[in-house]
């Protein structure tokens, strides 16, 4: 078992029920799952872009990639429906508490003179955010096999209902928010 689903058990739920004053363990909010996506523009006029930037994906994700496509033709970017313009892959369970572990404790400390992350990210619904610049912050990917660096944007989807339960959940996992006025 993940080492920070057993946290999330034993020390995070009794600490939300305490802090919010939930009466049911159910009421108590949770990780759902975290949506990794990469928009490739470039994929219209290089194909290759498309395979390297999976490769990537799926190193980080540990899990296959899927393709997004366009839903519409756009002209003025000479886009047709149905053309590859990115990739995404969805974690769960598991692997989506590795996943999140890892991000907390490996990638967004090694990130350039890091003081925490905004806390502004949040959609109103408890689901928080997060664009990275580079793909290299993550210790799967080897710096010397990619082609370009390519930006990532992770979207961590709770059950919370208010943004409020959202933040909390993500500090007692590890979160690290900026203190007020740094970010």
């Amino acid at each position: 078992m993940a080492r920070l689903k057993e946290k999330y058990r034993k020390e995070v739920v009794p600490r939300l029920m305490e802090i919010c004053g939930y009466k049911n363990i159910m009421q108590v909010p949770r990780l759902q799952k975290i949506v990794l996506n990469i928009g490739m523009g470039e994929a219209i006029s290089n194909a290759k872009a498309l395979e390297t930037a999976e490769q990537d994906l799926t190193a980080i994700a540990g899990q296959h990639v899927v393709v997004t496509r366009s839903k519409k033709s756009i002209a003025a970017f000479r886009l047709r429906t149905g053309m590859p313009i990115g990739l995404m892959v969805t974690l769960r369970g598991d692997r989506m508490f590795d996943f999140f572990d890892k991000l907390v404790n490996a990638v967004l400390p090694r990130m350039h003179e890091f003081q925490g992350i905004s806390a502004d990210s949040f959609d109103g619904r408890g689901n928080y955010t997060l664009g990275l610049k580079e793909q290299i912050l993550f210790p799967e990917i080897e710096y010397d096999k990619i082609d370009k660096v390519r930006g990532l944007e992770i979207s961590i989807v709770t059950t919370a209902n208010k943004d409020e339960d959202g933040k909390r959940l993500l500090e007692l996992l590890g979160m690290p928010f900026a203190k007020d006025g740094d970010s």
